[in-house]
């Protein structure tokens, strides 16, 4: 049973709005269709792929997302549990950095060695790690 590419990661938050803004605007994803279902979210859109998929969290009326995805404890969504990363491959080092210095979003910097290989590291709202491979 080969697998084939990964299709999306999906991220369940308490801080919808402010989780669609760091995709949006320091990563550069475009929000785009989402079929209707009964709890809140967005589908995060990279060239024409929903890559990330944002679960929001009604804590005053969490049973519909109970209902389609199961139970998970609300405290759950504020951690990333057994994630360490998901990783991207990006392009434009310098600018991907001056980009996230002028947005104000830490990061850190990595190169791994025997590779060529340069890599920037910054966290979601929800404490996902973000990880942007720049080959060559």
């Amino acid at each position: 049973m080969p697998l084939g590419k990964l299709d999306h990661y999906s991220v369940r938050s308490t801080r919808l709005q402010e989780t669609v803004q760091f995709y949006t605007q320091v990563l550069g994803l475009e929000t785009g269709y989402r079929p209707e279902f009964k709890f809140p979210g967005v589908w995060l859109y990279n060239a024409g792929q929903a890559v990330v998929h944002v679960v929001g969290i009604d804590r005053s009326n969490p049973q519909a997302l109970v209902d389609y995805l199961g139970e998970k404890a609300l405290t759950e969504a504020d951690e990333t549990g057994s994630i360490d990363h998901i990783a991207f491959v990006a392009q434009d080092f310098a600018g991907t950095k001056a980009h996230f210095t002028a947005a104000g979003c830490a990061f850190r910097e990595r190169m791994v060695p025997s590779m060529n290989l340069a890599q920037l590291f910054l966290e979601d709202p929800n404490g996902v790690t973000i990880e942007l491979n720049f080959p060559g």
